[in-house]
């Protein structure tokens, strides 16, 4: 595998803002630093697959971490914060030997890795025999009726009755669809983080970390009107999210 060092990335994938990262540093707790406590005891290579702006790598500091996007500007943005070695590359041609990770760590990116079926089979190569996936992902499942208000005024407005990912599947089907597939499920657990909707600004924000595929500007500022409109001090918008930790399994 070759490593690219900050100030060099080589050529593709995820489809995320560098503001996802904003919204979720300003949440009650990191959703990132949840990711990674299972891979505090890794010893050997961390794979970082679709790590946008490398938000997790600063709480895997002191691993063997290499971080894996397809997107330049997110890339850059993560070489000015220093967060390398980082190489650009697809999801499902990944440049890792077979075997050669100890885990891969996959922070909000297997809802938009399309084809999933050959991302995941990449996982599953370059994962060695025992080797750990652990995998954080949207939920829709845990909402308080408070939390539907807000979101449902924002969907409302952007005209669109739920959050259109890619794979929307994974979002509360990640233990289905890795158990298919050669892995052991570990351990999932759902976890709602707050967001505050205190100011305009902050309403904006997380409206522009959405993904929205073909949704109008006109659209898009409809959803910054509305929930900047609903926007208070001590508001909240609930985030809810699962963490799964998968094994590769061992076949016989």
């Amino acid at each position: 595998m070759t490593e690219a060092n900050c100030g060099t990335t080589s050529p593709h994938f995820t489809v995320r803002s560098p503001a996802s990262e904003r919204v979720l540093s300003r949440v009650d707790s990191s959703p990132y630093g949840w990711l990674a406590e299972p891979l505090h005891d890794i010893s050997g290579l961390i794979v970082d697959i679709g790590c946008g702006t490398a938000p997790t790598r600063e709480h895997l500091i002191g691993r063997r971490w290499v971080g894996v996007d397809l997107s330049s500007s997110e890339l850059a943005v993560a070489v000015a914060a220093g967060r390398c070695p980082l190489v650009q590359a697809r999801a499902d041609a990944l440049p890792v030997a077979d075997n050669a990770a100890d885990a891969v760590c996959a922070a909000m990116s297997l809802q938009v890795l399309t084809p999933l079926s050959a991302a995941l089979a990449e996982i599953a190569r370059i994962l060695r025999p025992g080797g750990l996936l652990a995998a954080l992902v949207p939920s829709r499942l845990g909402f308080a009726p408070r939390g539907w208000l807000g979101w449902a005024s924002v969907l409302n407005a952007l005209g669109v009755t739920s959050h259109p990912w890619l794979n929307p599947r994974v979002c509360d089907g990640v233990v289905k669809v890795l158990g298919r597939r050669s892995f052991e499920i570990v351990s999932s657990h759902r976890r709602t983080f707050l967001f505050p909707i205190s100011t305009g600004e902050a309403a904006e924000l997380l409206v522009d970390s959405l993904y929205l595929p073909g949704t109008s500007a006109d659209r898009i500022a409809a959803a910054k009107h509305t929930l900047g409109a609903w926007a208070r001090p001590g508001r909240t918008l609930p985030l809810p999210l699962r963490r799964v930790v998968a094994r590769r399994q061992v076949l016989p």
